[in-house]
């Protein structure tokens, strides 16, 4: 596999030459060979006025890749190459596409890239999503404190329930519940998913895609699972009251049931739910664990080091978080090097709340209390806030206060 120097040199050679001589198959193959070396999750391929931007998204945060951009003159070569690979309409250029593809990266292997490309003023918008490979993930890799790492084992184990991710997207919900149903994947169990899209495959699973054109959406795909005999049902997402009602009747009838809620915290998935017309009383009964979520970079491990506050720092850091003085001892940061390209920064992790319902949280819930009563209560009865597992991250030195105060206060 090429290194970065190496990549980088042939990208700015190859389009710094006669637009002639470029071959938009090689250059589709070295930016997806690029952005796989860089860890990126994303590539953007956005036209302008006279000129393509390309950006990958690293670590969460989009950054330009090309100074002068790509020749306006290979957009479209470029676009068609992709539609091809992912088997879309190459005469359609009015209308939103989305495909799928997999590509081989010299030295590793095959990955799964999902395509999305969308028509603008200046021309199409093509984004290229590069799925993780999930297969290696378990449970002790996501950034859970050994605390929540429990609860969640306890949750899993229960035969019927609901397990809900919650945060917005990005937040690597998917990649929680995927790691879960890895766990759980067994020849004794049948799992079925429904998703849109679906993210990423996993074998000894039945994965079923949404498709509204043939009104297959979740609600009705939820329905039909059901008398599929599944003992774990993934929804990829509750976006509605039937959807909402369906996968809480599930939950009730003897299935274990993991799907994703777009809300801030862990407490905010009650009242959510008790909006989406689900009775205080089912959500209070059928909800094992509810998780909130966010990522953050972490510090590249090849630059990290101790870094000290002067007076004016911590004062301004007190105002934002009062007690900081007395959670987090030291505080460190990368430097920057070549293995991070200079960010300081190399990989992400999770930090976490999971809240189990006890039942002073249940009668909170029948009660109808709003979330932060029941995030109160949680934090009395031990829950790790995001924001606390966030400052114990920056304290043992894996991410920085500014890191934390970023993804908490955006």
């Amino acid at each position: 596999m090429r290194d970065i120097k190496t990549l980088k040199t042939i990208v700015e050679s190859k389009l710094g030459g006669k637009i002639e001589d470029v071959s938009v198959v090689e250059m589709v193959d070295i930016f997806i060979e690029y952005a796989y070396n860089l860890r990126a999750s994303d590539i953007h391929i956005e036209p302008g006025v006279d000129m393509v931007r390309l950006r990958f998204r690293i670590d969460g945060i989009l950054r330009d890749m090309l100074e002068k951009g790509v020749p306006k003159a290979i957009h479209q070569e470029l676009v068609s190459r992709i539609k091809v690979l992912a088997g879309l309409r190459t005469d359609e250029h009015l209308l939103p596409q989305d495909g799928r593809f997999r590509a081989q990266i010299e030295g590793f292997g095959d990955i799964d890239i999902r395509v999305s490309i969308m028509p603008t003023y200046h021309g199409e918008n093509a984004i290229l999503r590069l799925l993780a490979e999930t297969s290696s993930f378990v449970l002790e890799d996501l950034g859970f404190s050994a605390s929540d790492l429990a609860k969640v084992k306890r949750a899993i184990t229960k035969p019927y329930g609901m397990i809900l991710a919650n945060g917005p997207t990005g937040s690597g919900k998917t990649t929680t519940l995927y790691t879960i149903l890895k766990t759980l994947n067994s020849p004794e169990v049948s799992i079925i998913t429904i998703e849109d899209p679906i993210e990423y495959s996993l074998r000894g699973t039945t994965q079923i895609q949404v498709d509204n054109k043939v009104g297959l959406t979740f609600a009705n795909g939820l329905r039909s699972i059901l008398r599929q005999d599944p003992n774990v049902v993934m929804v990829g997402e509750i976006r509605d009251e039937e959807t909402a009602d369906i996968a809480v009747n599930a939950s009730l009838t003897g299935h274990l049931v993991l799907s994703t809620l777009h809300t801030n915290d862990a407490a905010t998935t009650f009242p959510r739910l008790i909006d989406m017309g689900i009775p205080p009383f089912l959500a209070a009964s059928t909800v094992n664990i509810a998780m909130g979520q966010r990522l953050v970079r972490t510090i590249c491990k090849n630059c990290k080091k101790l870094r000290i506050l002067d007076k004016d720092e911590m004062a301004s850091l007190k105002e934002i978080i009062p007690d900081v003085d007395k959670k987090v001892k030291t505080f460190y940061r990368g430097e920057g090097c070549d293995s991070c390209t200079k960010t300081g920064y190399e990989g992400r992790t999770g930090i976490r709340e999971v809240l189990e319902i006890d039942d002073k949280i249940r009668d909170l819930i029948m009660s109808r209390a709003n979330a932060q009563q029941i995030k109160d209560a949680a934090v009395t009865a031990g829950m790790t806030t995001m924001l606390q597992d966030g400052l114990d991250k920056a304290n043992r030195g894996i991410t920085t206060i500014e890191e934390i105060l970023r993804i908490i206060h955006e």
